[in-house]
């Protein structure tokens, strides 16, 4: 027995001697699997451990922290209190005698992004309307009084001040480099849980005809925005601010993911107008206006389907001084084309009071250009929301 045990001991030693010299000089004399490869490539494939491709001076994907991290401390919580309406029986004695004279407030709570290190700050002008009292809470847990500088109800902005030392600012990001399909967090304070940061993209850019504002030309996302994110932050992957998050479409008060913001160019000129004039002056020439329809253009035989038809003209506004009469469709003011009545608004808002400007017409089959002296819009009273 003891024999036999040498003899194989001593065959197995050699065969294994035989199939390293082999393997070493001569591996395609080994056994190939059934996918062609040589048994020592596949034993060498199934125990080595692939190495991350990663692309030089880059680093693997490690979420949006960053793009927070840098936005984040310059999102505040806005406090607004506001006086409550008086109980129709404050006059009568016996309600006097157990609950005294004081008018309970209401209190609403939105965001804020400081726009500058001396305190200056954007949110909706929904958010602080009527309030007598503005408290302001830093991620960093500060307190502050705010006070109003300046609102713009037709943009549903607002420009306030804070008085604190080392105050965070925000990057202000661009507008035009901002396309639909892009990542961009919403930063605010929703439903005043405290500070949140959600993800999405940019599903639409230029939504108008809302109804929430006079002049809309909105950031549409599916980044949750719920009641008490507005005013807060839209930032895009660097952590710059794209919008102030103003509205959501929802049926039952939560994000559905149909959110909009207002862009950071509108929000950067109502707030430069604000400080430099305490008001944001935009420009006016007095008409009614709508969009052209394929209807009307058909009726009354005009050779243009777009621009926007004056139905009204004030009696001695710019308008009717410079020759335009109802019927006409502007398609053109200041050299820049007209498409609809949004269009229109935007391009005359832009134009400085008291300058001169060309208004291309349409009246009937003529083409007509007339010049007018910009007046200043009047301020107009917007229903709250």
């Amino acid at each position: 027995m003891r024999r036999l045990w040498l003899i194989f001991s001593q065959a197995a030693t050699v065969a294994l001697a035989v199939l390293f010299v082999v393997g070493t000089l001569k591996p395609q004399w080994l056994v190939r699997d059934g996918g062609g490869r040589p048994f020592t490539e596949i034993v060498s494939l199934r125990s080595a451990t692939p190495e991350p491709v990663v692309a030089p001076g880059t680093l693997p994907f490690s979420g949006y922290n960053a793009a927070a991290r840098a936005a984040a401390p310059a999102v505040v919580s806005v406090t607004a209190s506001k006086p409550g309406k008086r109980n129709p029986h404050a006059q009568d004695p016996s309600f006097r005698f157990f609950f005294g004279d004081r008018v309970p407030e209401q209190v609403g709570f939105g965001s804020g992004v400081i726009v500058s290190p001396e305190g200056i700050l954007l949110t909706n002008n929904h958010v602080i309307e009527g309030a007598s009292e503005i408290e302001v809470r830093l991620s960093d847990g500060r307190e502050a009084r705010a006070e109003i500088v300046g609102t713009d109800p037709e943009t549903d902005l607002a420009v306030l001040r804070i008085t604190l030392d080392k105050l965070p600012a925000i990057t202000l990001g661009r507008l035009d480099a901002l396309q639909v399909g892009d990542v961009v967090l919403a930063i605010g304070n929703p439903f005043n849980v405290g500070q949140t940061v959600t993800s999405g993209i940019v599903s639409a850019l230029g939504r108008q005809g809302l109804g929430l504002s006079t002049f809309e030309s909105f950031v549409q996302t599916d980044a949750a925005i719920n009641p008490g994110n507005s005013g807060g932050a839209l930032v895009d992957v660097r952590g710059h601010l794209v919008g102030i998050n103003t509205a959501i479409f929802s049926r039952s008060g939560g994000s559905l993911g149909i959110g909009f913001a207002i862009p950071v160019d509108v929000a950067q000129q109502v707030m430069e107008g604000v400080l430099r004039d305490g008001q944001v002056t935009r420009g006016w020439i007095g008409v009614e206006p709508r969009d052209l329809t394929p209807e009307f253009a058909e009726n009354f035989k005009l050779p243009i389907r777009s621009g926007a038809l004056i139905t009204g003209v004030l009696q001695d506004g710019p308008a009717s001084k410079g020759g335009v009469r109802p019927g006409d469709v502007v398609t053109a003011v200041a050299g820049q084309p007209v498409a609809n009545t949004a269009q229109l608004l935007h391009r005359v808002a832009a134009l400085k009071p008291g300058s001169e400007t060309a208004i291309g017409l349409q009246r009937g089959s003529q083409q007509l250009q007339v010049t007018l002296t910009v007046g200043q819009r009047p301020k107009q009273q917007l229903p709250r929301r």
